[in-house]
């Protein structure tokens, strides 16, 4: 599933990066506490979150995590859409709560993806 597609399927936006949004991805992490996404290890991996603050983006650095989808509605800062651009981390967002957001994602077909060697 591509980065736009995933935007589609969770009738979200984009707040920078549309223009790579053609990158693959193989897995999707939901959570809130970037320590638990730290312990998801997977390449091509998109990261749901309602955390919105600059740690998001240094942890999706640190991971390469190209995709950072918002859930809740909820908007990242100009500071963090700036961040984000310089690190090539394309920002997205979508009203669903975490939860159908993984649901849609999951029936959408992004079921699987391989564990990143560390």
């Amino acid at each position: 599933m591509t980065v736009a597609e995933a935007i589609h399927v969770l009738e979200g936006q984009f707040f920078s990066g549309e223009g790579k949004a053609n990158i693959e991805v193989a897995s999707a992490c939901g959570a809130d506490l970037m320590s638990d996404v730290m312990a998801f290890v997977k390449e091509r991996v998109l990261l749901l979150t309602g955390l919105v603050n600059p740690q998001v983006i240094r942890t999706a650095e640190l991971l390469d995590i190209h995709c950072i989808i918002f859930v809740r509605g909820k908007n990242p800062s100009r500071d963090m859409i700036d961040m984000a651009e310089e690190s090539n981390i394309i920002l997205g967002g979508t009203k669903l709560p975490m939860f159908l957001a993984c649901g849609k994602l999951y029936e959408a077909g992004l079921k699987t993806g391989g564990t990143r060697k560390i």
